[in-house]
């Protein structure tokens, strides 16, 4: 998917810069989830341990798909967009049905990066010690 400079309810609410610190996110996600599996597996934790694995997992996992998708979950949740090459500048969304869109688009991420924490977690969690 091609980055858009313009705001499409429900599909694009994010440019450049914000897709650049989605992926980023994302990478930090997959960083921790293997350091802490590596620490967890080292330490001959219990395997129920390796469960809290879901939340580094579903950050990364979130980071890549707002990133791919060019869709901020927490800026479609609040109403708002950034299409600026600045961090964290925010435009709100003054029609009702293009922020019902964006909430939309925004549990589908959640759902879907929640889904992919609990699989690598599980994963995780029948790997051989």
């Amino acid at each position: 998917m091609q980055i858009t400079d313009k705001y499409i309810p429900g599909v694009c609410n994010i440019g450049r810069s914000e897709v650049k610190r989605r992926e980023l996110t994302g990478w930090l996600g997959v960083i921790i989830t293997i350091a802490l599996y590596s620490s967890l597996a080292y330490l001959g934790a219990p395997r129920l341990w390796r469960l809290v694995i879901f939340i580094p997992a579903t950050v990364a996992a979130i980071g890549f798909l707002q990133a791919r998708m060019h869709f901020c979950a927490y800026f479609g949740m609040r109403g708002v967009f950034n299409l600026s090459p600045y961090i964290g500048e925010t435009e709100t969304i003054d029609l009702e049905e293009f922020r019902a869109a964006d909430r939309r688009r925004a549990w589908l991420i959640i759902i879907y990066s929640a889904v992919i924490g609990v699989v690598v977690a599980v994963a995780a969690y029948y790997l051989p010690p």
